[in-house]
C-alpha cells in the first residue's frame, strides 16, 4: 500500500507548501471542480505557485490523485484489519467495520468523497475501483457469515445487505460536516441503529394466556 504522505519526509518548494499541505489544497479543488475540471494551471493558481513548484513534490496530477485515494482506502483496509482480528460473532464485527468506516468517513472526509466520486476514466481511478470492490466483498463475506450464524435474516442476498448497509454509509459524504455538532461516534450509533435493527433475526414474542 502506498505510504500515507505525511509519514514522508517534507520537501518544500515555496515556504508554507509541503506535499502535505498540497495534497489538502489538491483534493478540495478535485472535490470542487472535479478530477477530469482541474489542471495543473488551476492548482498552481490556487496555491499561488508556480507549477515547477508543484512538480517539485510529484510528477503528475495522477500521482496526486493516487496519493489521495490512496490515503481514504488505506484506512478503511486498516478497520478491515483490525475487525478481522477481533474475536466474537460476524455481526459484530460488520458492526465494528461499520462504526470504523464512518469514524474514516468523518475523520479524511475530503478525501473519502474524492474516492467515492471517481469513476475509472484513469488507470489510477480503476486501481481505486478494484480495491473498493475488495472493500465490498469483504463486507459480503461478513454478511454471508453472519447469516449462517443465525444472525442476519436470510431472505435478503447477502450482497444486497452489503451494498445497501454501506451506501448508507457513503451517502453520509453529501451533508455531514464535523463542525455542525454531530461527532462521528453520535454518526455511527445513529447509522448501527437504523441498519443493524432492521438486518437482525429477532426472536418470536411470546404469547400470554396459556399455561402448562
Amino acid at each position: 500500500m502506498t505510504a500515507d504522505p505525511s509519514s514522508r519526509p517534507a520537501r518544500r518548494g515555496r515556504p508554507g507548501y509541503d506535499l502535505e499541505s498540497l495534497l489538502a489544497v489538491a483534493v478540495d479543488l478535485f472535490n470542487e471542480r472535479g478530477y477530469d475540471g482541474t489542471s495543473m494551471e488551476d492548482l498552481s493558481r490556487k496555491l499561488g505557485i508556480t507549477k515547477s513548484a508543484i512538480y517539485h513534490h510529484v510528477s503528475s496530477k495522477d500521482d496526486l490523485l493516487r496519493l489521495a485515494v490512496d490515503r481514504a482506502l488505506d484506512s478503511l483496509f486498516d478497520v478491515v484489519a483490525e475487525v478481522e482480528t477481533m474475536p466474537g460473532r460476524a455481526i459484530e464485527r460488520l458492526e465494528a467495520l461499520v462504526r470504523g468506516s464512518v469514524a474514516v468517513l468523518a475523520e479524511q472526509l475530503p478525501y473519502v468523497t474524492l474516492l467515492l466520486r471517481v469513476r475509472g476514466n484513469t488507470d489510477v481511478e480503476r486501481a481505486a475501483l478494484a480495491r473498493r470492490r475488495e472493500f465490498d466483498r469483504l463486507v459480503a463475506d461478513l454478511v454471508n457469515e453472519a447469516e449462517a450464524e443465525g444472525d442476519v435474516r436470510p431472505d435478503i442476498d447477502p450482497n444486497v445487505t452489503a451494498r445497501l448497509l454501506f451506501g448508507l454509509v457513503n451517502s453520509l459524504i453529501e451533508w455531514y460536516r464535523p463542525d455542525r455538532g454531530t461527532s462521528s461516534s453520535q454518526l455511527a450509533d445513529a447509522v448501527c441503529k437504523i441498519t443493524f435493527d432492521g438486518m437482525r433475526i429477532r426472536s418470536a414474542p411470546r404469547q400470554a394466556g396459556h399455561q402448562g
